[in-house]
């Protein structure tokens, strides 16, 4: 897949768990999983929003173009 969520790396920096980014974003844990697996086939960018808001990131930190 051409877009790679990078929803992972940015928890690592922050050293922040699933289960509290879920919380905080209004996920559930398993709908973050999807996220971060690249299983989705969209992105409400009011979740988009929020995880911006929560990580206090711009959306193209937990987004990125790939050419296969």
């Amino acid at each position: 897949m051409p877009i790679v969520v990078r929803i992972d790396v940015e928890l690592a920096e922050r050293k922040m768990s699933v289960g509290e980014f879920a919380e905080r974003v209004g996920l559930t844990p398993a709908n973050v999983a999807v996220l971060k697996n690249g299983r989705a086939k969209a992105v409400r960018f009011s979740t988009l929003e929020a995880m911006c808001r929560v990580l206090e990131c711009q959306p193209g930190d937990l987004l990125e173009w790939v050419e296969d």
